[in-house]
């Protein structure tokens, strides 16, 4: 009887083009909201259907002076860099002391029932009272400056962290723990072995709504008499009646928002590749 000899039938791959169309698809779609929202601004201005309302042209234009200056050369040229800097430690220093406090607290409520006990009711009594609220005793506790908006940021990220956190430990499965006894895993060494990897999808869910809200947050935080920052400028621009300022400080801030979004994305993906749940 004769060999047969079996050959392996080659792995088809997608052409150049359809590779390329799969990677560009996303940011396509992504754009049509945008870019449907700017239709109807300018033909809501151009119909004159809101007077008040600088046209996306327009607000194009003071974004580049905003930016680079040359155009109006008013106050606000080319001040973007120093504002977007002055929001930016504010929102991140906020944030990150925000997450070195709720992490590891949420960690202890979590796993610890007395704890849970002893600071849970406190905590959801806290929790409801909205970060404006804080803002006239934080101007009493901090003053008018920088500091009442960096204690604002911080309340802004705090429970969202927090919360997510204490919900990431409480819902680490049983059968993860007695698969780790099994393997020899027990007492201290089940918390960075087990908890704390199963808990990260759910911190990461946490840090990235409490970044998120602190960049909501950082316009009332800077609201305490800041001289620079975006929250600064928006003020401003509501208070001199320049409309496009304060749409330009809004668009600076999402975007800002957005970019950050997408860090703790890339890092939740790296760090989570062994999650089914880790692609943000």
């Amino acid at each position: 009887m004769s060999d047969v000899t079996l050959t392996q039938a080659p792995v088809a791959r997608p052409v150049p083009a359809l590779r390329l169309w799969r990677r560009v698809r996303p940011v396509l779609l992504s754009l049509i909201v945008p870019l449907l929202l700017l239709l109807g601004w300018h033909w809501a201005v151009a119909a004159g259907m809101t007077r008040l309302i600088p046209s996306p042209a327009e607000v194009a234009e003071y974004m580049v002076d905003f930016a680079v200056g040359g155009i109006w050369d008013d106050a606000f040229s080319a001040t973007l860099h120093i504002h977007l800097l002055a929001s930016a430690s504010r929102v991140y220093g906020g944030f990150v002391l925000a997450a070195l406090v709720a992490i590891p607290l949420g960690l202890l409520i979590g796993r610890n029932a007395f704890v849970r006990q002893l600071l849970d009711p406190f905590l959801q009594l806290m929790r409801p009272i909205p970060v404006t609220a804080w803002l006239p005793l934080s101007m009493i506790l901090f003053g008018l400056g920088a500091r009442s908006a960096f204690f604002l940021v911080f309340l802004g990220a705090f429970y969202p962290i927090l919360l997510n956190t204490i919900f990431g430990v409480k819902n680490v499965e049983p059968r993860l723990f007695e698969a780790a006894s099994m393997l020899g895993c027990r007492g201290n060494a089940q918390f960075f072995k087990v908890v704390l990897p199963a808990a990260l999808p759910s911190i990461f869910t946490g840090l990235r709504l409490g970044l998120g809200l602190a960049w909501f947050v950082i316009v009332v935080g800077e609201m305490t008499g800041v001289p620079q920052g975006l929250g600064a400028v928006i003020m401003d621009g509501r208070t001199l009646s320049r409309t496009e300022l304060v749409i330009c400080g809004m668009i600076v801030i999402g975007i800002a928002g957005f970019i950050s979004d997408r860090v703790v994305v890339l890092l939740m993906n790296r760090l989570l590749r062994w999650s089914p749940s880790h692609h943000g």
